[in-house]
């Protein structure tokens, strides 16, 4: 991609009406436009980001056994008074037809998947059954003030599982526990796996906290990483010592960036889900409810991952491998040309700066506030056949060869 022709460009200042780091940087690079307060359009550069993110999480969804499905946005107003949420649930947006007809703006799919879920699970044999999506959700937040990890309309996925007993439920429980530690790793973050309150969904659930303090909640846990509770249910103090031995516990402020319910019984009760078992007596479909917000985990990267310069992007993440700036003269214009091609063609997905009008200060500022892992710099000073080859999280860059970038990528 040249960024000459990219739809959305950086912009020099950082929006005024926006508190939260994610929504200035991604806002200020190219990313992201805030439509109304909570509520964010995503430009090419910032949908390839949460393309990668989905992705990651699609692939281990797949091997933990998911299909992947899409369900309805729009809800029917009957099925949430069936669960008894169409009252109690305090973020539902609730729209009305011209026609004298009530819905619901779906910020979650117990309500839909449940009787759905009725028309296929007959029998025992029917079960178990792994059922995901990624999906547009709402929330009628009274407040949005932190960008993009916590919008009033988000991109989430939420898998739900199936089962003929609770102890099946908890072994692939289990299982989502070990899914979702590959997820975060795979995405760049350390997320700390925490014990919470489950609500009105359950006794207890865990939530993948990511430290820092722009995180809206609190957790005191173990540096050695043997415990973690939110501080809301902990029954510990900050400072007591582990039962381990690896010193005082800590309190510190976190970003939710994914959780997971054993919600048992609680919807095949509201909705009469129940399946014959071997002796053909009928019983309660046992589920778990697994849940992950894809952009919420790429605001919650960019709180992570950034300088006074801007965003460091995971290399499994960035919107593309490499930054390729050509410093302009007379001289290095073919060799920039014929670099982006060999990237290219050798798989390299490459954003080139080939803006004929931008200083190399203004190229090189760019470049550092998009945040793309690597940058390769083409000009006279570097010679024909090479680049300079320079990290985004490193001061340091060295000359090398075309090529010998190019295995360095792969």
């Amino acid at each position: 991609m040249k960024y000459s022709q990219l739809f959305g460009k950086t912009v020099k200042d950082a929006p005024k009406d926006e508190t939260s780091t994610n929504a200035k940087l991604l806002t200020q690079a190219g990313f992201i436009r805030k439509e109304v307060a909570g509520v964010y359009n995503f430009l090419p550069l910032g949908l390839r980001v949460v393309n990668k993110i989905s992705n990651i999480v699609r692939e281990e969804m797949n091997k933990a056994g998911g299909q992947e499905i899409l369900l309805s946005a729009l809800q029917n107003k009957e099925s949430w008074q069936k669960s008894g949420r169409w009252n109690s649930f305090d973020a539902l947006f609730k729209l009305a037809s011209q026609f004298e007809k009530e819905y619901a703006l779906g910020p979650t799919h117990e309500e839909v998947l449940v009787p759905l879920a009725q028309e296929f699970i007959l029998s025992y044999k029917d079960l178990p059954v792994y059922l995901y999506q990624i999906q547009t959700k709402f929330r009628d937040e009274a407040r949005a003030k932190a960008g993009i990890l916590r919008g009033r309309e988000f991109l989430m996925k939420d898998f739900y599982s199936f089962h003929e007993t609770e102890k099946d439920m908890n072994d692939y429980y289990e299982k989502m526990k070990a899914a979702y530690k590959n997820i975060f790793k795979r995405l760049g973050l350390d997320a700390i796996e925490t014990k919470a309150g489950g609500g009105t969904f359950s006794d207890f659930s865990h939530e993948y906290q990511v430290i820092t303090e722009a995180g809206e909640d609190e957790i005191i846990y173990c540096p050695g990483g043997d415990f973690s509770e939110n501080t809301e249910i902990a029954k510990v103090a900050e400072g007591k010592e582990c039962d381990l031995g690896h010193g005082p516990l800590k309190k510190v402020k976190t970003i939710e960036a994914g959780n997971i319910f054993p919600l048992s019984d609680k919807f095949s009760k509201a909705f009469g889900l129940k399946f014959k078992d071997k002796d053909g007596k009928e019983k309660y479909v046992m589920m778990g409810c697994y849940g992950l917000g894809i952009t919420r985990a790429m605001g919650t990267i960019v709180e992570v991952s950034h300088d006074d310069k801007g965003i460091i992007w995971p290399a499994a993440v960035s919107p593309f491998d490499v930054h390729l700036v050509h410093i302009e003269d007379a001289e290095s214009e073919p060799w920039a040309k014929e670099a982006y091609e060999k990237l290219t063609d050798a798989g390299v997905d490459v954003l080139w700066d080939d803006r004929e009008n931008a200083t190399a200060g203004q190229k090189f500022a760019d470049a550092d506030l998009i945040g793309i892992p690597v940058r390769l710099v083409v000009s006279k000073k570097v010679g024909q056949g090479k680049v300079e080859w320079k990290k985004r999280a490193s001061q340091d860059s060295e000359m090398i060869t075309l090529d010998a970038a190019i295995q360095k990528l792969r």
